[in-house]
């Protein structure tokens, strides 16, 4: 994939417009506050579950699916990571971004909360390669969560949806359907 500017959205629900803001406009306490809109009876979510069903629906879509259909009643961000073309290395001016999410997760208000991270592309190229992509793209984020930024690693799932769920259902192979999404999954147990 072609790396694009980096453009940060929040959006209350999977399918809504996201707004555009540039990096200088995201902060600690924009994903704080967005990230920290808990509802006491969020649905519980099965990481393992969302992954069988994305990989049993490729070229399906995803977002109608049972275990899929409740993320969209969680706190998310959504947020534009650069990877080199086709590959699963983070982009060198994507490591900002990263390091501010790191910065919100050891945060008091975030610290004891778990997270998926969603990994996203266009349809550009085979769907099942785009899955695949996707997945490995959000293990990316996940282990230099972990690693670089030291996130506790039981706070942190991922999950590939590929091309399967486009924020611009409308234009497929549009840019902006390449993206990570970062789910609050509720209380850690």
């Amino acid at each position: 994939m072609i790396a694009h500017g980096l453009r940060i959205s929040m959006a209350l629900g999977l399918l809504l417009a996201p707004s555009i803001a540039s990096s200088q406009e995201l902060n600690n306490s924009q994903i704080m506050s967005t990230l920290g809109q808990v509802k006491e009876a969020a649905p519980a979510v099965d990481a393992a579950l969302l992954v069988e069903e994305a990989n049993a629906n490729v070229g399906k879509g995803v977002a109608a699916l049972p275990n899929w259909s409740k993320l969209s009643e969680l706190s998310q961000l959504i947020v534009e990571i650069d990877f080199e073309n086709n590959s699963t290395a983070i982009e060198p001016k994507s490591y900002r971004t990263v390091g501010l999410i790191a910065d919100a997760l050891h945060h008091p208000d975030l610290f004891r909360y778990k997270f998926l991270i969603v990994g996203h592309s266009s349809a550009t190229g085979m769907a099942k390669h785009n899955l695949e992509l996707s997945q490995k793209r959000a293990d990316a984020i996940n282990e230099a969560l972990s690693t670089t930024f030291a996130v506790p690693p039981n706070r942190l799932f991922s999950v590939g949806a590929g091309e399967e769920w486009p924020i611009d259902p409308g234009h497929p192979e549009a840019a902006d359907n390449r993206r990570v999404q970062l789910i609050n999954l509720g209380l850690l147990k």
